[in-house]
């Protein structure tokens, strides 16, 4: 396996030329990508708020009923 990898190491005509790959256009498109991601965690973030405060409303009525129903009972 090590003779393998000297060979690799050794011989130009293997290894990758990384100027074939245009580091510019993958840079902007990972910009893009953290644009979108962060644009979806906001909507996320919000929806999660959201369910929060319905969860909690609904809560606060569940004690109200809870409440009438016990004076009513008494």
């Amino acid at each position: 396996m090590i003779k393998k990898f000297v060979k690799w190491f050794i011989s130009p005509d293997v290894k990758p030329i990384v100027e074939h790959y245009d580091v510019y256009s993958k840079i902007a498109e990972l910009e893009e990508r953290i644009l979108n991601l962060e644009n979806e965690n906001i909507e996320t973030s919000n929806c999660i708020y959201e369910l929060h405060s319905h969860i909690d409303a609904v809560d606060a009525r569940i004690d109200i009923v809870t409440v009438e129903n016990f004076t009513n009972n008494v």
